[in-house]
Order: C-alpha cells, then structure tokens, then sequence
C-alpha cells in the first residue's frame, strides 16, 4: 500500500489516433444491392451519428447504351429499344419515338389511332401508378397493399395483353399508327377492366392513407420545395406534389388530350412531403380511368377505319432534328431525334424523368435521419433503367 504522505511520479504519452477519430462522420453505402433502391442504385451516405450530411446518387450500374444503340438500328427496330428503359412504361416510351419521327416525316395518324394510342397510354399510365401504390407502403413495412395492387393490375394487364400480345413490353406502336386493330369485343372487356380497377381503387384510401402510422412516416418528411424541382428539372408526379402545376397533357397537348380537357385533371398538393406524393399518385390513377373511360367511349362512337399509315419498305427520315416530350407516367420523357436523311437515326437522345428525379437526393437527403431515407427514396417513383439509359 502507498503511504498517503508521499506522491507518484507519473508521466504523460501521446497516442496517435489517425485522421479518421478526428470527426464522428461516416460514410455508409446503401446499395448497389439493396432491396429500397429498387435496382442497382447506389446511394454514398455521409452521416453525422444517425443524420445524413451528405448524399451522393452513384449510377451506371445498369447501363446498357440504348442511345448509341439507336443509331445501328432503322426507325421500325428503334421502337424495341426504347420501350425497355422504364418498364413500367413502355408504351410511353414507344410513343415518344413514334411521334419523333411522324413529326420529321410530317405524317397525319389516322383518328382510330390517335385515339387508341390516347386510350392505351391511360391504362399503362394507371400499370405503372398501381405498382408505385403497391410497392412503397412495402417498403415502410405494409405488405397488404401490394398484393391489391398486383390484383388490380392483373385486370389491366390482361387487357393489355390481349390488344398488344404483351405483358410488359408491349410493342404495340408503329410509325403511323398502331400495329393492328383492336380485337372484336375488347372495347367492351378494356371498359369492364377499367370498372373493376376503379372500384377497388378506395382499398388505398383505407389501407394506406388511413394508416396512422403511415401518415407518421410520411408526413413533412422529405419536403422537396418548388425552387428544387425547378433547379434539378424534376417533373411528374414528384413535381406535382410540391405544387409546380405542369402537365403536358394539357400544357402542349398531343395524342387526343386537347378533346379531353374537359376530363383531364392535374392534381397537386402543396406541401411537397412523402405524403403529398403518394396523395397525387392515386389522385392521378383515378383521373387515369376516368380518361380511359372517355377514349372507349369516343372510340365506340368513331366509324371502322385504318389504325395505321402504309410505310415504304425502307423508311428514311428526312435530313434535320426535332424534340418530342410526352408526359411519361413518372414524368417528362423528351427524344432529341437528329437525322442525316438515312435509315437509322444520326443520333437520339433520351431525356428521361427518372434521371432528373432521383439527381434531387443530393439536395432532398442532407439533414434527414437515415430512417426516414427508406420513405424518402421510394416516395421518388424511380425505375433504375430510367436513370441508366
């Protein structure tokens, strides 16, 4: 034992810590494996203990070249290309295409067409919407909404199917037209589809919408303002819900919007949460059916007649450029087409909504908690081949 009376000689050391203990930062990779992204997105997280500081969206895991792949195929192969980069869009996607080109052939579309194109980019509008309404309460822990929304979806997939011959991509647009006619009596059974979608379409309102702890996890989280979306080109649903009031459909109408003005609805909100996001998204699926109802019901009344133009064998679009933007279930969707008076394109460039739509993470994700990452990224409605074009 030390006597209390004498003292201990002690000495001092200095231990080297390294660069990293000088700052409590963390940098957390969430993907490019990782079930909320979607796909293979990554995400480089900075955080300061459970808060994010910095967020950093690192794509091109998926890319495929679909832009430099477009110049190596004629105008008819370029329609398979483009109807892949978002999936749950591939209809859109052909549309924008086809519009570039009749655009530069100046070519008129027969009203049967016009029409049934109308018709069915509503429905693949509402197939995208209902995998959106399905899939992000999954991913705040609600698993019953999807199974609705795959059910509803069925209704209109086999629609789809029967007209197009395909389930996913659907290749059903032609320069000039459509591929074919629809089959006998499919008016009537898109019709009854349509009904059974929007009588289901309350289930969301119960299931999610009144869902207190849903509203908890969505509510002023992610607040995306309206300066944002305009700096980053957000568009879309996702633009909508922070109260920026575009849509093309009725801004610079194409197809058959114009005649339906009287139906189209743009829905906003204002407060531009996760919440507001999702509310637009099923507000715009029930305008979706409404506008589908009205193009069965001017399509019953149009007198039988041709669905598409009569093409050369080899179809050449005149030397010079044009831009084509539609509004794309997610977004605005803009083909840049130059042509050099050949078969195949000099160049097309893709401008896609998801692109523009997940860049805003940068500015949407510093400041949150990493919990609330999960809600906020998914409230995005991104599909990654959208962002890797």
């Amino acid at each position: 034992m030390t006597d209390p009376g004498t003292t201990t000689e002690t000495t001092e050391t200095v231990v080297g810590v390294g660069g990293a203990a000088e700052s409590t930062d963390m940098v957390l990779n969430i993907g490019p494996q990782h079930p909320s992204t979607h796909g293979v997105l990554r995400l480089r997280l900075v955080l300061d203990g459970e808060r994010i500081t910095a967020a950093e969206p690192v794509i091109g895991y998926m890319h495929r070249g679909a832009e430099k792949l477009f110049e190596a195929r004629d105008y008819r192969q370029i329609i398979v290309l483009a109807n892949r980069h978002d999936w749950l869009s591939a209809f859109s996607n052909e549309l924008g295409v086809v519009l570039a080109v009749e655009r530069m052939l100046g070519m008129e579309v027969p009203p049967r067409a016009v029409w049934g194109r109308t018709l069915l980019a509503e429905l693949n509008r509402v197939l995208n919407h209902l995998m959106f309404l399905g899939s992000y309460p999954l991913e705040l822990g609600a698993i019953t909404p999807m199974f609705h929304a795959f059910t509803e979806r069925e209704e209109l997939q086999r629609a789809m199917e029967e007209v197009s011959g395909g389930r996913i991509h659907y290749m059903f647009n032609r320069v000039g037209g459509l591929k074919e006619d629809f089959p006998a009596g499919w008016l009537g059974r898109a019709r009854h589809a349509v009904a059974a979608v929007r009588a289901k379409m309350d289930t969301y309102d119960r299931l999610v919408l009144g869902n207190e702890i849903f509203r908890g996890r969505t509510r002023g989280v992610g607040v995306l303002t309206p300066d944002a979306v305009h700096a980053y080109g957000v568009s879309g649903p996702v633009a909508r819900a922070s109260g920026v009031d575009f849509d093309l459909r009725r801004d610079e109408p194409y197809l058959a919007y114009g005649e339906l003005a009287d139906v189209l609805e743009v829905v906003t909100r204002d407060e531009g949460d996760c919440l507001a996001r999702f509310e637009v998204l099923l507000e715009q699926t029930r305008n979706s059916l409404d506008l589908a109802d009205a193009c069965l019901d001017r399509l019953a009344d149009l007198p039988p007649g041709p669905v598409n133009q009569r093409l050369p064998k080899v179809l050449k679009a005149p030397e010079g450029a044009t831009y084509v933007w539609t509004e794309n279930p997610l977004g605005l969707n803009g083909y840049y087409l130059v042509s050099r008076g050949d078969k195949t394109p000099h160049r097309l460039k893709l401008r896609s909504a998801s692109f523009n739509n997940v860049q805003v993470l940068t500015e949407l994700l510093p400041g949150t908690l990493v919990a609330d990452m999960v809600a906020i990224l998914g409230s995005m409605f991104f599909v990654v081949g959208d962002i890797d074009k």
